[in-house]
């Protein structure tokens, strides 16, 4: 799949990148994405939620009354779960609610929402944008020549860049990160994905790699 590069300006700079077909036009896989949203979603709940049972709960261990020839019913202690003040039973504990996701499934995940984006011509490649400080401004100017402005965009860098992140974070629509930390809760949740070059450029060399060692 080949596609232009544009600069901050929106304008094509006559560069073209031929983005690997294994990873931006395969048949997408409904089900491993509904796996892995599932998994990345479930794995940012705190899970911290937490009741006290009749051993934790304030009330004295005494039996309240003895236990026959009162003509009423038994009793225990007043933190019987029956009682107003008494502990919970069954009641919820912390943790974590995360679960393992095979390496393959997630990636294959990956690679089937990278698809849906260049199928729904939602990608983009942008040359690599280098600011001396953060400039919030100069990026916005930037997505509105790209036509995303007050788009929902995942932009990707292909390592950190500091000044970018910082003058992204002010856009509210914007959510920026590393290649290493894309996921693909970000990506289908992105109307837009805009790649850097270098970023896009490591697509395509690991692919050259792997043809070449097989």
């Amino acid at each position: 799949m080949q596609v232009d590069v544009l600069n901050i300006k929106g304008e094509k700079t006559g560069r073209t990148l031929e983005l690997p077909d294994d990873v931006f036009g395969i048949e997408p896989n409904d089900h491993v994405i509904y796996l892995a949203v599932k998994q990345y979603q479930a794995a940012q709940r705190q899970g911290t939620h937490k009741v006290k049972t009749r051993a934790e709960v304030h009330g004295a261990s005494r039996k309240l009354h003895r236990q026959k020839g009162t003509g009423g019913s038994r009793k225990g202690n007043i933190r019987n779960p029956l009682y107003k003040g008494g502990g919970t039973i069954f009641g919820p504990k912390p943790h974590s609610y995360d679960f393992k996701l095979n390496k393959k499934v997630k990636d294959l995940a990956k690679v089937s929402a990278l698809s849906y984006k260049t199928k729904n011509n939602g990608l983009l490649v942008v040359e690599d944008v280098k600011l001396d400080a953060p400039k919030t401004k100069q990026v916005a100017d930037a997505l509105k020549s790209w036509n995303l402005d007050g788009k929902k965009t995942l932009f990707v860098t292909d390592e950190l860049n500091d000044n970018l992140y910082l003058s992204l974070r002010n856009i509210d629509t914007v959510l920026s990160c590393a290649l290493t930390d894309l996921n693909t809760y970000d990506i289908l949740n992105a109307d837009a994905l805009v790649l850097t070059e270098a970023a896009a450029k490591i697509f395509v060399d690991e692919t050259e790699v792997a043809e070449e060692k097989a």
